[in-house]
């Protein structure tokens, strides 16, 4: 199913986010990194482990990455992605086959989407994905451990939950680590620095119900932070929302 999905991205029959979908494999974050900046940033990656929880990494040059799925191909099978140039964001294509080149290592890092058709099987809403929207994302003020160049902020994900929910949400996800596990914070916003969750800072704004409270978990957008304050000349991530589906079955990523 991954392999079919991925041929309908190459295709652009399937252009949006990618929450919900192949619910049984895991789904990857993308950051894509001159080689001469590979070592600081998987320091980067092992020094903020919740936020980064690497799937694999690419050799240089190489836009397959076997170990992430059959018939990959990093440059056409994400369904958008963001180019940055001096740390600025200036290009949002939906392939990278012109801007491919030999230098560019692939580190593909655990997406916390990868555990949200378990927390359906418990019904616990996922209400981004009962709205039809991209799931919130906010900047935080907790900085990253820096790496090299690499700092920025922890950009976290939320979904909006009841307190019964949001505990046995916490039980589950902690239990894979490497899709950012369990939630880093749960209650007020205003503990991360967030001040409005009708304005995140990627994705669309969810209706919040009485009685639910914001669960955060730590997300594969922050190395997109890490890029910009690195002020790289050139690196590509994904579009936040828009990941890599992987041939990787998420029951295989459980810690017991």
């Amino acid at each position: 199913m991954p392999h079919l999905f991925r041929q309908q991205v190459r295709s652009k029959r399937f252009t949006g986010p990618t929450a919900g979908h192949c619910g049984e494999f895991a789904q990857a974050n993308l950051a894509i990194i001159p080689s001469v900046y590979a070592e600081d940033f998987l320091r980067f990656c092992v020094r903020n482990p919740k936020a980064c929880p690497l799937l694999g990494v690419g050799e240089p040059g190489q836009w397959n990455v076997p170990a992430l799925g059959r018939d990959l191909d990093i440059r056409t099978d994400v369904p958008g992605y963001n180019v940055y140039r001096d740390g600025v964001l200036c290009e949002q294509p939906d392939n990278i086959v012109e801007l491919w080149r030999d230098d560019l290592v692939v580190f593909a890092i655990g997406c916390s989407f990868s555990f949200e058709q378990m927390l359906a099987r418990e019904r616990i809403p996922l209400r981004h994905v009962d709205e039809g929207v991209n799931v919130p994302m906010f900047r935080t003020n907790i900085a990253n451990q820096a790496a090299g160049p690499f700092g920025g902020e922890l950009v976290v994900s939320m979904r909006p939950m009841s307190g019964a929910h949001a505990v046995r949400a916490v039980q589950i996800t902690s239990r894979f680590p490497s899709v950012h596990g369990a939630p880093v914070h749960l209650g007020s916003p205003a503990v991360l620095g967030i001040e409005d969750l009708m304005r995140p800072d990627y994705g669309q704004p969810v209706s919040i119900h009485e009685h639910e409270i914001p669960v955060f978990w730590a997300c594969g957008v922050t190395p997109q932070s890490a890029i910009e304050s690195a002020r790289l000349p050139f690196a590509i991530a994904h579009r936040p929302g828009h990941m890599l589906m992987t041939d990787i079955p998420n029951a295989s990523l459980a810690v017991l």
